[in-house]
């Protein structure tokens, strides 16, 4: 972009500036030369310039969007063309009431689906399991059969309205499902779209939502990319998550280190199995947190682009598509406060446009009131309109990656891909993702972080509105959603009733083929589908996964 005389006339000119500007102004002023720093306590300059980035090359480095290296964007015409899919994470309850959710979403203007399960079935139990009660429905939709999916997606086009669910140790089982109500409705499984999670490395590092040890676990995913790539072409077949990593407290390098980090790992175990890169690569899917730090969000995006598509291209990829970092983005959860709920918009807001400039595929934003209650109506409307918002009225989709070129954007994307692999370093050094986990390497580095933005928030080092700087004592006056108490009650009836109406023989016949699979080393999917299809139970199918594989026990890390 410069040249060497320039580059050496720019510097002599911030010299000056620096000595002969802001020095005598921060004399004035010198609470002004406090150290600055992002989330990541990376520290920021009070100015950047052209050669705060000049070993870069704009054609190689930065590029243009929809070409290699796809730093501005998988797409040359980005949001011009088509804006992000707009798809609030839902679900509570019973399958009557989510899906009541989603119709209501689908009428204000919602383009796609996103399912929230509650812990039973995270876990892989069924609702009428000792260790489901009292956890029925708080943070997502019961659903522990082929019967419940059907009631879930009752008079939705799944055909033409794509589904993301969030859904890990028990992702195979539940993805059966999706593809069984399809196909019962007459809807090739070869048409319907959408993403499972089916993100197992990340429930080890931070959510904990395992069931079986790692090696199954991996086994069943790669089952899922084999059967996937060939049986339900438009699925993404995983959504290496970013953003629960992130909300257990990592900073945004640790997050973008970590993810990308499970990801190449799932492509090894692809590529170990005999899956071609180029028949599985281009559906895998990401899925990132969008934080407080604005630019540093920007600049984390851009960067996995980069990265991404670098080290698909080392491994072989050739299509195009294969090398294209597709990624979903939730606005951040852990930064709502339960004070003053309202300003919960404005940081959503934030978080929101970043996501946008950063060059999301879509997008959920977090309603007001989700640090106090699962959202009321008024709130998820409030949260879809925001994105709605951002589409139509801001102009910030006029042009594809507008903040690219910015000298501080660039730097801070540049800066963030040396620390990612600073971090892939330390992890090669312990054996790799595997043996990192086991020794307790991520949970220490996220733990680490979360303690210490933890403690500049309690020292006031760090300013959260409304918490510790500008609280107002005063009533929370917003709408809280109230669950229907009977829905339970009503769930284990529908299971009973299931478990007397089926052809129980088919379900005792289907499950047995399926230990017996899995006790080999056939792919799993069309043993699963057909437990599915007869109307076996999450519990049922999961059980007998347990009893092949064994449930994870994880070690005790100091």
């Amino acid at each position: 972009m410069f040249d060497e005389k320039e580059l050496e006339n720019i510097k002599k000119k911030k010299v000056d500036w620096e000595n002969n500007c802001y020095s005598e102004h921060v004399k004035k002023h010198p609470e002004r030369k406090k150290k600055f720093e992002n989330l990541s306590w990376e520290e920021i300059k009070q100015l950047y310039t052209p050669d705060d980035i000049s070993h870069l090359d704009y054609l190689k480095d930065i590029g243009f969007p929809g070409l290699y290296p796809f730093l501005r964007g998988i797409h040359p015409t980005m949001h011009r063309g088509r804006l992000w899919t707009m798809r609030q994470f839902s679900g509570f309850g019973t399958a009557e009431e989510t899906n009541k959710r989603y119709h209501y979403l689908l009428e204000h203007g919602e383009t796609g689906l996103s399912v929230a399960f509650d812990y039973p079935t995270l876990y892989g139990y069924d609702t009428d399991h000792p260790f489901a009660r009292g956890e029925f429905g708080k943070c997502g939709v019961a659903v522990s059969s082929l019967k419940d999916m059907e009631i879930l997606f009752k008079g939705i086009p799944v055909d033409r309205i794509t589904t993301s669910m969030t859904i890990n140790g028990p992702a195979a089982i539940i993805w059966a499902m999706y593809i069984a109500n399809a196909e019962n409705r007459g809807i090739d499984r070869r048409v319907i779209g959408g993403t499972i999670q089916n993100d197992i490395l990340k429930e080890y590092i931070a959510q904990k939502s395992f069931i079986f040890p790692p090696e199954p676990s991996m086994r069943l995913i790669i089952d899922t990319f084999e059967f996937g790539s060939k049986e339900v072409p438009r699925w993404n077949t995983i959504s290496i998550s970013g953003y629960h990593i992130r909300e257990a407290g990592s900073t945004a390098v640790q997050e973008l280190a970590f993810t990308l980090g499970n990801g190449l790992e799932y492509v090894r175990w692809a590529m170990k199995r005999g899956l071609k890169l180029d028949d599985f690569a281009p559906r895998l899917s990401f899925f990132f947190n969008a934080h407080n730090d604005f630019f540093e969000e920007i600049a984390k995006y851009r960067a996995a682009r980069r990265i991404w598509a670098r080290e698909l291209k080392k491994l072989g990829a050739k299509k195009p598509r294969s090398l294209y970092m597709r990624f979903h983005t939730q606005t951040a959860g852990c930064t709502l406060t339960a004070q003053q709920p309202e300003i919960n918009i404005i940081r959503v807001t934030i978080q929101a446009l970043a996501a946008v400039l950063g060059g999301t595929q879509s997008l959920h934003t977090n309603s007001m009131d989700e640090a106090l209650a699962l959202p009321s109506e008024k709130a998820v409307r409030i949260a879809l309109r925001t994105q709605q918002i951002i589409a139509e009225e801001s102009g910030v989709t006029n042009t594809v990656d507008p903040l690219g070129g910015s000298y501080y954007i660039e730097w801070l994307t540049d800066k963030m891909e040396e620390e990612c692999y600073k971090y892939w370093d330390r992890v090669e050094q312990l054996g790799g993702v595997l043996p990192a986990i086991e020794k307790g390497f991520f949970q220490r580095e996220i733990a680490k972080s979360a303690y210490k933005y933890q403690k500049e928030i309690d020292e006031k080092k760090r300013i959260i509105v409304g918490v510790n700087k500008y609280q107002l004592d005063e009533p929370i006056e917003i709408p809280i959603l109230k669950m229907d108490e009977k829905g339970e009650e009503r769930q284990i009836n529908r299971l009973k009733k299931l478990r007397k109406e089926r052809n129980n023989q088919k379900v005792e016949r289907n499950l047995k083929r399926l230990r017996k699979a899995a006790e080999g080393d056939k792919n799993l999917m069309p043993f699963i589908l057909d437990c599915v299809h007869s109307y076996a139970t999450l519990g049922e199918t999961c059980q007998v996964l347990r009893d092949v594989f064994g449930e994870y026990k994880e070690p005790v890390i100091y």
